[in-house]
């Protein structure tokens, strides 16, 4: 039988990448993630995708979806013209990104993994866990979050929490168990490709 581990108290897309999220009650899951998740890029004056890091305003800013909408947006932050595009497919580009509440728990009380920044890291699904357990050890598991199959391949560089591939596409909600398939966990790869264009939050930030 399958481990019940946690539930999924909180889900997130970033329609824009660097731009603030919205949280959402229930999400479709597909091949390339949550529907609606870093959907546009803001592009520069060179053509290049803005980071956040490039510009640090763009991390409080609402995204709606709506290009035309959060173009107008960023040009009145940034105080001039900008063109968002379509952010496409990028290989290697984890499709979900989930976090347990105990590990930003940990984090805030300063009890960070090696090498990541205690900042919110701007994951999609925010888990409850069980019994203390610790997401950084699904690395090689399958979960079954709502009616989506997700296989943890591996650990940010930069941030807290776990990448996952989409096995299988479904939807999920609020409130809903996150089951465990039996099966060995691998050692975590802490080397896994991250999220161009984010930047970790800072945790408490208003989404």
């Amino acid at each position: 039988m399958d481990d019940v581990v946690g539930r999924v108290a909180r889900i997130s897309v970033y329609p824009v990448r660097s731009l603030a999220g919205r949280d959402l009650d229930t999400a479709d899951v597909g091949p390339a993630g949550l529907a609606g998740d870093r959907t546009w890029v803001v592009l520069g004056p060179d053509g290049a995708p803005l980071r956040g890091r490039d510009a640090p305003a763009l991390a409080g800013l609402p995204a709606t979806g709506d290009p035309g909408v959060d173009a107008a947006t960023v040009a009145a932050a940034l105080g001039r013209a900008v063109e968002l595009a379509p952010s496409g497919a990028r290989e290697g580009v984890a499709p979900v990104h989930l976090v347990s509440r105990q590990a930003v728990d940990r984090a805030a009380a300063g009890d960070v993994p090696e090498g990541c920044s205690a900042d919110d890291p701007r994951a999609n699904l925010l888990l409850d866990l069980d019994g203390g357990a610790d997401e950084r050890a699904w690395v090689g598991t399958t979960l079954e979050v709502g009616s989506a199959v997700l296989r943890v391949t591996r650990t940010p560089k930069h941030c807290l929490g776990v990448y996952a591939d989409v096995q299988a596409p479904g939807r999920v909600a609020v409130g809903d168990p996150v089951r465990r398939r039996p099966g060995p966990a691998g050692a975590p790869d802490l080397g896994g490709a991250g999220r161009p264009g984010d930047q970790p939050r800072t945790t408490g930030t208003s989404r």
